[in-house]
């Protein structure tokens, strides 16, 4: 039976729940997220785009087809003329400049999950890159899916967080996690057993690394 994405899920289901479900992500939800909280996540999550970027430029690199090579060069470019843009538009909102955003230090959270990646991605193939980005890539447009299916969410003005919501609910991300998902499915259909394995093995450590940054959020760790 050829593997796909929601194989790697439910290979450890309970751990994909509490990436999905963690407590940062309800409170962001119901709006009692506190501020300095978010702040920190927000701070942090624009050092992690950056490395996201790098990512995508090795992705490039390894990409053994053309089409491989467009969709990364796709990706890259979104990032770097598009999301970031927007991330330091989001963090003025927030009070944080892009002069604070520059001079900030990674915290110890965003070193271990972004570098996890692109060691990753340098010691294996395309394949092992992508699926240490899928928690990140898939992940987030899961938790905004999910988010819309609590009673508990609150949108719009009564939420101070909507706007994170909607960016991730969003029909461009939504498309866009679909094709990486497409993407996951047509590659993992091919591979053995002994390989699944290995790739259970690097979303598993993702997905812990995921948690990990939430969790960074709420503690206000470096």
């Amino acid at each position: 039976m050829p593997y796909t994405f929601e194989d790697l899920k439910s290979t450890r289901p309970a751990q994909w729940q509490a990436y999905i479900e963690h407590s940062f992500v309800r409170q962001l939800g119901d709006g009692s997220l506190a501020p300095e909280a978010f702040q920190h996540y927000l701070k942090q999550d624009y050092l992690f785009l950056i490395q996201f970027a790098r990512a995508f430029a090795l992705a490039a690199y390894k990409s053994p087809t053309l089409a491989d090579l467009r969709q990364a060069k796709e990706g890259l470019q979104a990032i770097v003329d598009v999301e970031l843009d927007l991330h330091v538009s989001y963090c003025k909102e927030w009070g944080i400049s892009e002069q604070e955003l520059a001079q900030l230090p990674e915290a110890r959270a965003t070193l271990a999950y972004t570098r996890y990646v692109l060691d990753t991605g340098n010691r294996g193939d395309l394949l092992d890159l992508h699926v240490a980005l899928s928690p990140c890539m898939a992940g987030y447009g899961e938790i905004a899916n999910w988010l819309n299916s609590r009673a508990g969410t609150l949108r719009g003005e009564q939420n101070p967080y909507d706007a994170w919501i909607v960016m991730y609910e969003s029909d461009e991300f939504q498309h866009a996690m679909q094709a990486e998902i497409r993407w996951l499915d047509e590659r993992l259909a091919d591979v053995s057993a002994t390989r699944f394995e290995q790739l259970s093995r690097i979303f598993s450590d993702a997905t812990r690394l995921e948690i990990d940054f939430w969790q960074m959020g709420l503690s206000l760790s470096d």
